[in-house]
């Protein structure tokens, strides 16, 4: 199976998450995509996140229905700091006879060099990188020093485009905390649960 692997905060699940999803799951020829929220990213350790079981349950409502999405919760479970590379390899143990893909927005491409032995990254999955319509293409070249010319080249035609919306899960949480709409911005089972369990009311001071 071709999967792909998509990692966040998910604080909460937004339609912006979901369209990315599945342009990819679309453009790529995708079989399945994995939704796997993070325990403590690298670079939000700082902030205070909604519990981790709050964050999966809101993904769980947000992909009900779809057979191609599911939830995993392999970082949850691991806990403490979670790092890419880390979880791309338990993934290989764990299905080593599926081809892995990694999805990421076009402003993450400009950091990967940068993340935890970022070459193993890209030999274990295929970065997708996903770009809004009408914008120019990401600078592939700064994965050159990491990658053969074979592996670029596959990287290049596994790019994604995918139409230009704005939606923010910290737009959402400030909306929620100010007593605003956020109705159409993320599922309706997600904005109630949101709704029902108090959360986002006071928000927290992250980006």
């Amino acid at each position: 199976m071709r999967v792909g692997i998509f990692g966040g905060t998910f604080d909460p699940v937004h339609y912006g998450h979901l369209l990315l999803a599945e342009t990819c799951r679309e453009q790529c020829g995708l079989d399945h995509v994995l939704f796997l929220p993070a325990a403590i990213p690298p670079h939000k350790q700082q902030w205070r996140l909604t519990p981790a079981v709050t964050r999966l349950e809101m993904l769980r409502l947000a992909i009900i229905g779809h057979k191609a999405f599911s939830v995993s919760e392999l970082e949850i479970r691991r806990g403490g700091v979670t790092y890419t590379v880390d979880t791309l390899t338990a993934l290989r143990d764990q299905q080593p006879q599926d081809e892995l893909f990694f999805l990421m927005g076009a402003d993450s491409l400009r950091d990967l060099p940068t993340w935890r032995e970022a070459a193993r990254i890209c030999s274990l999955a295929v970065p997708v990188v996903v770009r809004r319509r009408d914008t120019p293409e990401p600078d592939f070249g700064l994965l050159a020093g990491l990658v053969p010319a074979a592996r670029l080249q596959e990287i290049r035609r596994h790019q994604a485009q995918m139409p230009l919306v704005d939606f923010s899960s910290t737009a959402i949480r400030q909306a929620v905390a100010a007593g605003r709409s956020i109705r159409y911005q993320t599922p309706r089972a997600v904005e109630m649960y949101i709704q029902t369990q108090g959360l986002y009311r006071t928000e927290a001071s992250q980006a």
